[in-house]
Parts: C-alpha cells; structure tokens; sequence
C-alpha cells in the first residue's frame, strides 16, 4: 500500500549495507553507470553524441561509468563542459543525494549551461542542486527530461518544487537492501483498506456524513462535498446550510437530508443533526466573518465526531483542543495564513510545512497540490501524487473533503482516511475520459469505479 521514499541518510544506510562496503563502492558505481547508461540509449535510441557533465563525488563518478558504457556501445561520450548544444544528449552528473542547499557559483554555472542546452538531459540518481530527503531547491537546479535513480525513489523526486525538475524518473536496481523509510509514497492499493458496504449494514453502519457550508452564492460547494460523500460509498449524509440556502440545496442534491440553519441557532442545529453521524465535513462554501469562524470552533469543540475541516473553515482558525481526530485539509495559501507565512514559502518548503501544520494544531493536516502530502504528529509523511494536473480545476477540493470524511465515517483511522482519500481523489480523475476541460462534478462520476479499481 505505500512505496518507500528515501532521503539521503537512508539511502546511505542501505549502501552501506551492501556486502564488503565500502571496498565494494567501485562495484555499486558501476552498476549505477551501467543502469544510466543503458536507460539513456533506451530513452534516446538515435543519439550518438552524449555530454556528461561529471562532479567530482561520487556521483561524477557514476557519471565516467556511464561515459565509459556508452563508448563501448560505440557512441561517442565526453565529459564535456563546454558547447553542450553539438551533442544529442546531456548527462547531469554533477551533484547526488548528499548535496544540500545552493550551489557555489560554479556550480550554478554549469546547471545553467546545462538548462540552457537544446539536447534532452539526463539526470543521475535526481537532477543536480534539488535536496533528495525533501525536494527543496536552494538555488540552481538542472530540469531534466529523464532520470535515472538507483534503488527507490527518493523523497526529492516526488515532493515539489524537485518533483517538477525530475522529468521521467526511472528507477534501477542495483542491488541495495529496502529499509524503513520515514516517508512513504501512497499507491493504489491503498484503496483496498477502505471498508465497502457489507450484508447487514444500514445506512448509518455504512458511513453517515454530516457536511456544514453552502451559503448562498456558494451552495454548490457544500453540494459537492455532499455527492461525493455518497460517492464514496458513505450511507447517509445530512447536508446542513444556511436556511436562505436550503432552496437550492435541495435542487442540487436529491439523495441527502437537507437541514437549515439560523445564525443564532446553528451550532444548536447542526449539533442535533449530527447525532447519529460517524464524521463531520466543516467549511465548504461556509462564508468568513467572526460570526463563521465563533461557529466553527463552537461544532469543533461541540461535535465529539472525527471532522474533515476544509475552505471557509480554515480561515483564522485557532488550535482546538479535541477528544475526536480532525483533518485540515488546506492548499499552499490556506496552510500559509495558519502558520503566519506566504503560500511562496510553502511551495518551497512542502514537507516541513506539513508537519509544522500538523504540530501547531495537533492533527492531521493534508497539504494539498500535485504532491499532496499527509502529515501527522509522531509519524513520517505520506506523498500521494495520483492524478493528473486537470484537478488543478474550482471545486475539486471540495470533492475530496467529501470523501475523506466517508472514509473517516466508515471507521478508517485519519492518517489513512486523509491518504486513502487523496489516492481516490486522483485515481477518480484519471478515470475521467477527459483530460482538458475536466471539471468537479466529472469526478462524481468516476469515484466508484476508482474505488472498485
């Protein structure tokens, strides 16, 4: 269910197991030249001229392994830093996992040189000037088209901003041990722990959903996060919105009870609905104000239900002490308002501030994006980067509030519910028959299929 992800430390714990390291260092090398170098012809079965651009560590020296393959293959390969565009192919072989932080200057020079060339680059074990144990990127870093990596992935391969330097990433075996890693990779199979309606369930022993958002102007969120509880195979969901909403609500959503609110009743109301639920989906389409943000934290604090806290919700909203686990479930600029930053800062810093997410309010917190991560106090990160970039679309988060909360409606633990959700978010647009002009409610009609896989 989930595919080891390995920083720098862990990779060098599995190299140092390999049998009679560190004598047999020559060895491991040139299996990793020999896999580069086999890929690379592969990938670019026409090319003759190859320029790699070799460091002095160890990385460079799977550089002049790979060189030395080639040229035995009979293509001619130099170690060129210099006129890069007279060559069909670039390998990178600058830096490897132990780099950190930014290039010297140098350096940087040649990661620009190699950017700028018009050949495809090849990247060695993950493109020069990206961190492997996070994915952050300092300074320069090269955009490569292809990489090869050895043994696993590494963490920086998958967690943006390094994810979108990386290009096709291959992975080679060149004989390590797998160890425990702290950070995991979501699959598919992931899908198989969510618990589906078995004889004997009822409506509410299959899931039952209480989703609280949907004033007016903004009711189809909340209608959203409420079809696609159902669609995640929730039993029954109770869709609570401000009463000026309920006239739409109810044209928007046939299967679910519809409950109205007042502002002076509505923690009173919504308590009282929520009675025979398993899980609570807190913000979509809420509305802000003091009057909304004194209404969330009265339901978190009122509810003893696990809750899925997402959109209008999040906005200025405080730690909150509670017996039931909660899930944030925020994209780049909601976490940045919670932790007093930029959504700048997030983006380059996407691990860490996942899991400062998850300390500062003691919860599970769901980074959203391409490489939306799970974070989790005590427990390392999960990466789910199912899907395609057509979510990148109005509406499809509320899709996803509506299916963690069915997953944390049927029982599943939160960590897994938020991955599990995400997992099934993704694979549902991918399913869609589209690819341009995807649009949230496609992805309604996919989900029960991604979850029967």
């Amino acid at each position: 269910m989930y595919e080891p992800l390995y920083s720098a430390s862990q990779i060098r714990v599995a190299e140092e197991r390999y049998p009679g390291y560190p004598a047999s260092i020559p060895e491991l090398m040139e299996r990793a030249g020999t896999a580069v170098a086999r890929e690379t012809m592969l990938a670019y079965p026409a090319a003759r001229r190859f320029a790699c651009v070799c460091g002095g560590g160890s990385n460079g020296g799977d550089g002049r392994v790979a060189a030395r393959v080639l040229r035995e293959a009979g293509h001619l390969a130099d170690e060129a830093t210099e006129d890069l565009d007279s060559y069909d192919v670039v390998v990178d072989a600058l830096f490897g996992t132990g780099f950190r932080g930014e290039p010297r200057a140098e350096a940087a020079e040649l990661i620009a040189q190699i950017n700028a060339a018009s050949a495809p680059v090849v990247a060695i074990d993950l493109p020069s000037g990206v961190d492997a144990s996070t994915g952050e990127v300092a300074g320069a870093a090269v955009y490569a088209d292809l990489t090869v990596t050895f043994h696993a992935h590494k963490v920086g391969l998958v967690v943006a901003p390094g994810r979108f330097h990386a290009g096709q990433v291959v992975v080679a075996d060149i004989g390590l041990e797998h160890i425990a890693t702290d950070t995991r990779r979501a699959t598919i199979e992931l899908l198989s722990v969510v618990p589906r309606k078995r004889e004997g369930d009822t409506k509410y022993t299959a899931g039952a959903v209480v989703v609280v958002g949907g004033q007016p102007g903004m009711t189809g969120a909340a209608a959203l996060t409420a079809r696609a509880a159902f669609r995640a195979d929730a039993g029954y969901v109770t869709l609570a919105v401000p009463a000026a909403s309920l006239p739409v609500a109810e044209t928007l959503v046939l299967e679910a009870v519809k409950v109205g609110w007042d502002e002076g009743t509505a923690a009173a109301t919504i308590a009282a609905a929520a009675e025979r639920a398993g899980a609570l989906a807190l913000g979509p389409g809420l509305g802000r104000g003091q009057g909304r943000r004194a209404l969330v934290r009265e339901l978190l604090e009122r509810i003893d239900l696990p809750a899925v806290v997402d959109a209008d919700a999040l906005f200025e909203l405080e730690p909150v002490t509670r017996s039931a686990p909660t899930v944030l479930t925020p994209h780049a600029g909601e976490l940045a308002r919670l932790l007093g930053t930029d959504s700048a800062w997030i983006d380059a810093h996407r691990l860490e501030a996942a899991q400062l997410g998850a300390e500062r309010f003691g919860c599970v917190v769901l980074l959203k994006g391409p490489d939306t991560i799970v974070a989790a106090l005590d427990h390392g990160a999960v990466v789910c980067d199912v899907g395609p970039p057509a979510l990148a679309t109005a509406g499809t988060g509320d899709v996803l509030t509506g299916v963690v909360a069915a997953f944390l409606a049927k029982g599943l633990e939160p960590r897994v519910a938020a991955a599990a959700g995400a997992v099934a978010h993704g694979r549902a647009a991918e399913l869609v028959p589209h690819a341009s002009g995807l649009v949230a409610s496609d992805l309604l009609e996919t989900l029960p299929a991604a979850l029967d896989r």
